[in-house]
């Protein structure tokens, strides 16, 4: 932090540089005077610390002429009751009187503005730099025991849990926490892969397999070899390619399309879904004996909502994050912004979160983000309808202006053709 000290008596001012040089994370440049001081000082300084009675142009004239653009901490062996009167209406944070310890002055550094905002920074940037996630309740934290000790097998693990509860962010740790950290790890959104597209993009063609097969490639199970690979949104895998899964699942090999030789691989698998499997078995979407392989262990990710000590704490990391990204000052809730954020369901979970304090920071005005910024009772009124429900009316409406069309219908909402067949007989359009 770049603070300037604006003195003009040389004993104070040298003590002052000489006792702040046992704080390091303070960098002091000194002035004997503010007209130098106006000269010099630029948005690299974050704090002025002067003195009230200079000659020339004294602290007051000074204040006023850095117009706003500082944070100040004023200094003075004379101060009167109409002074310091002055000095806070122009904004001054602190009023130090003479002699006083450095101690004293590094306090009042430390209670500005700017340096909170820098401790607030580190404070969360810390949390969230170890694991991924963004705070932690007692549910969470139970659960990532269990996830940690999963982690050091190879086993097959299935996460389960609403959309948006941050299924990919577990794949992750789980795959930091085993001994396959190094090796790579591989995310594959089976719902954004078109059905005829699936079975070569996990397990590779050879030249030749068909028309568009120029050059042989290998699949992304082939790229994970030795790590991890995560199939995100498993219960939209076409029945057909089921069957190839589990078999190497089993068998721990791949055969690529158009080939008839079969290479050995070395996996985690992780899969994750927000579908009840169990339903989809019934109804003969997905197989049972993929289903056991899949499941050897189950963990269940809680919703946003039964995890209302997180709310907060994920809030503020995502704050930071956009301010940082748009380039905009380190804005901060209102006391109100965070009780509406506390009490809304957030039925999209996390990912709703980021999307609802993303637009905050981009729309509020100021560097505080007030309910009116967030927008959440207005959600809370559409929430009256269940999102299964606003999903059927969605893609009615989409069918029918489609005139029925599958294909078509399904790059408009883009899913794939086999997601909105499911969708189709589980609405009963």
């Amino acid at each position: 932090m770049k603070i300037a000290i604006v003195e003009d008596d040389i004993n104070m001012r040298k003590s002052l540089e000489i006792a702040m040089g046992d704080y390091p994370e303070f960098k002091i440049v000194s002035f004997k005077n503010a007209r130098d001081a106006l000269k010099k000082i630029d948005d690299t300084f974050e704090l002025i610390v002067t003195d009230i009675n200079m000659p020339g142009m004294d602290g007051i004239e000074f204040i006023k002429e850095l117009n706003g653009r500082f944070e100040v901490i004023i200094m003075t062996g004379n101060a009167t009751l109409s002074r310091a009167i002055e000095s806070i209406q122009l904004g001054v944070k602190d009023f130090l009187l003479k002699p006083f310890e450095v101690e004293t002055l590094v306090k009042a550094i430390k209670r500005s503005d700017k340096v909170q905002k820098t401790v607030k920074k580190f404070e969360l940037k810390r949390k969230t730099d170890s694991d991924g996630f963004l705070a932690r309740s007692p549910e969470l934290s139970k659960l990532l025991n269990i996830t940690e000790r999963a982690a050091k097998t190879d086993a097959s693990i299935l996460l389960l849990g609403e959309s948006g509860v941050g299924k990919e962010v577990f794949a992750h740790y789980i795959h930091n926490h085993s001994p396959r950290a190094k090796k790579p790890f591989i995310a594959i959104n089976m719902a954004a892969i078109p059905d005829n597209l699936i079975e070569s993009e996990l397990f590779g063609f050879e030249k030749g397999a068909f028309t568009d097969a120029t050059e042989a490639r290998a699949g992304q199970f082939e790229a994970a070899n030795g790590g991890t690979i995560f199939l995100d949104e498993i219960a939209e895998m076409p029945f057909g390619v089921q069957a190839k899964l589990l078999r190497t699942i089993q068998e721990r090999e791949i055969r690529r399309l158009g080939s008839s030789k079969s290479t050995k691989i070395d996996i985690r698998l992780i899969s994750a879904t927000n579908a009840n499997l169990a339903k989809n078995i019934t109804s003969g979407t997905f197989r049972e004996d993929l289903y056991y392989r899949l499941n050897t262990i189950p963990l269940q990710i809680p919703p946003l909502r039964e995890r209302k000590e997180e709310i907060l704490g994920i809030a503020d990391v995502i704050l930071l994050q956009n301010c940082q990204r748009y380039g905009f000052e380190t804005k901060t809730f209102s006391e109100q912004a965070r009780k509406q954020m506390l009490s809304y369901t957030w039925p999209g979970n996390i990912r709703e979160l980021i999307s609802v304090v993303e637009r905050a920071v981009i729309l509020s005005e100021g560097d505080e983000i007030t309910p009116e910024a967030l927008f959440l009772e207005s959600r809370g009124l559409k929430e009256e309808k269940s999102i299964a429900s606003m999903e059927r009316e969605l893609i009615a409406e989409v069918l029918e202006d489609r005139d029925g069309k599958l294909d078509d219908a399904a790059k408009m909402l883009g899913m794939t053709q086999s997601a909105l067949k499911k969708k189709i007989e589980t609405y009963n359009l």
